[in-house]
């Protein structure tokens, strides 16, 4: 029997993310232990240091190639001469032509002075003529020509007519001139040495060498101090992140310029406040809730542990824990919609015909109570807002209307419209009969956990956390508008929130019109007479999906007036 192993199953686990992938491997180690500065001065001073290697060897190239055809230059100059001088023929010495090309050989090369570097030799057979022998040592720098003989018979009896001839000062190039006279035949030999040619290339390559240098230092100072001043704001960047506590998010970087660096800062700044944002809704929240529930968690213990195993008790407990629950569960609810009021999308503003709006307001209200809710003035035309949420502030008004007022008096509803063009306002307000709000309590009744007089005497079997004015306050500035009241004591009071609500093509040419009595915000009794409502037809815009009043509300206005009048 055979027997064979099985490769045991594995289960592969997916791959976990890596967050700090620069932290990884020895070489990205290494790298972040050189700070940002050096780096970018030692890439700026490499850049410069190839770049000026680049110029060195191409300038090295040009002065070489100019040499040479210098060199060039000066043996072409030397043979124009000579050919010049044969041309003419005439001995200066005797004003007779030449007797013998030796003699015509001997009198060019005394007349000649040889450049650096250069050397100029007659041959005629055997014999070599030249300039004085010092000049030729001065000039080549030691190599003598003449005396050369092994190069000057290879000159003389080669086929070609120039050439270069390696020697002990360097490279040497070299022309023949062949002079012809009857049957008599010589030489005109015209070199020049490079080696020193050569050598004052070396020697401005070294200067610029040098120059380079000292160049590269400057850079290398420049490179430091502009790196400096370029990761100044990275370097305020972390300063403030090793500033920054969970106790303390206030610190921010200074912005200076329009630049990426700049930017940076900016979108940074822009970070913490969004951090601070939301640890100060955080810690608001956590607050707010060990605040508010622990008089029902504690009211909850107590009953529990004080119930009795008698039936009614059991019960009368029971009730009463649900009921706390259940305003546990509100102050939950409440503290969270708070918690959203600063995250984006919070409010969705559209396109909302305002006297749609407030009957669907006021068809919500009926089931609150029998308080016959009487439309004492409405807006009619366009208006952008969330009309839930703006809805959900004054039903919260509404609600507390009948809380904290008589059961048997009215609450009366509201809009219009204030100002004209791109500073126009809608209004929507509720006004009760109630005892009002005192003067002091005003400027904090929309606080959060604030409850008035009148609400802290109100219902104390079942009291509110004091957060619905705040709601609504919240869902008020989410509009960039306000929450007010205004009130006389113990005559009603008034609550309000006003948005800004620019005027848009097609709504109606007026605002309409509005209560026209000392105060509206006093006002108890129904609409009774026209002198409350003379409001302008319906919006008839063509813009029929955003500012056309439906059947239903035209219908529901006409009812209305015909009430009024």
């Amino acid at each position: 029997m055979t027997m064979t192993d099985t490769p045991s199953q594995q289960v592969a686990l997916p791959a976990v993310p890596d967050r700090h992938p620069r932290t990884k491997g020895p070489g990205a180690r290494l790298g972040s232990r050189v700070p940002a500065r050096w780096r970018i001065a030692a890439w700026i001073l490499l850049t410069t240091a190839l770049t000026l290697l680049a110029v060195m060897l191409t300038m090295r190239s040009l002065l070489l190639n100019g040499a040479q055809t210098q060199a060039h230059q000066d043996i072409t100059q030397e043979l124009q001469e000579f050919r010049a001088f044969a041309a003419e023929g005439v001995d200066p010495t005797t004003a007779k032509p030449f007797s013998s090309i030796e003699k015509m050989l001997e009198i060019f090369l005394s007349r000649q002075s040889a450049a650096q570097g250069e050397v100029i030799v007659g041959s005629v057979g055997q014999r070599t003529l030249y300039t004085p022998t010092g000049a030729l040592s001065s000039q080549t720098g030691g190599h003598d020509l003449p005396r050369d003989q092994a190069l000057m018979d290879s000159i003389r009896t080669g086929n070609a007519s120039s050439g270069i001839a390696r020697t002990s000062e360097g490279e040497m190039h070299w022309v023949r001139l062949p002079v012809v006279s009857g049957s008599e035949t010589g030489h005109l030999i015209v070199g020049t040495y490079m080696g020193p040619r050569e050598d004052q290339v070396a020697g401005t390559v070294l200067t610029i060498f040098f120059v380079s240098l000292g160049g590269l230092a400057v850079t290398a100072g420049i490179a430091w101090l502009v790196a400096g001043q370029i990761l100044s704001p990275v370097r305020e960047v972390r300063r403030v992140a090793e500033d920054i506590s969970e106790n303390d998010l206030t610190a921010r970087v200074p912005v200076r310029g329009n630049d990426d660096i700049s930017a940076l800062a900016v979108t940074f700044n822009t970070m913490l406040d969004r951090l601070e944002s939301a640890y100060r809704t955080q810690r608001a929240f956590v607050d707010d809730a060990s605040h508010e529930l622990r008089t029902p968690i504690t009211v909850i213990r107590g009953h529990l542990e004080l119930m009795e195993d008698d039936e009614a008790d059991r019960a009368r407990t029971l009730t009463l824990v649900d009921d706390e629950l259940a305003r546990m569960g509100r102050i939950v609810s409440d503290l969270l919609l708070l918690a959203k009021v600063d995250r984006p999308g919070f409010a969705q503003p559209r396109r909302t015909d305002a006297a749609t709006l407030l009957l669907d307001i006021e068809a919500k209200a009926q089931v609150l109570g029998p308080r016959g809710w009487p439309i004492l003035e409405i807006a009619e035309g366009s208006v952008t807002v969330d009309a839930q949420r703006i809805t959900q502030a004054v039903l919260q008004l509404a609600t507390n209307a009948c809380q904290y007022s008589p059961e048997d008096s009215t609450v009366s509803l509201g809009s219009r419209f204030e100002g004209e063009g791109s500073s126009r306002r809608f209004t929507l307000w509720v006004s009760d009969h109630g005892r009002g709000v005192e003067e002091d309590e005003a400027a904090r009744i929309f606080g959060r956990f604030h409850r008035g007089h009148a609400a802290q005497e109100a219902d104390r079997a079942r009291p509110g956390a004091g957060l619905g004015l705040a709601i609504v306050r919240s869902i008020a500035e989410a509009h960039h508008g306000t929450a007010w009241v205004r009130s006389t004591q113990g005559n009603g009071a008034t609550f309000g929130i006003t948005v800004p609500s620019p005027v848009f093509d097609g709504d109606p040419a007026t605002n309409g019109d509005h209560v026209t009595s000392g105060d509206h915000v006093t006002s108890s009794d129904p609409v009774t007479s026209g002198d409350h409502v003379t409001s302008s037809d319906p919006v008839t815009s063509g813009d029929a999906d955003a500012a056309a009043v439906d059947g239903s509300v035209t219908k529901r206005l006409d009812q209305l007036k015909e009430h009024h009048k």
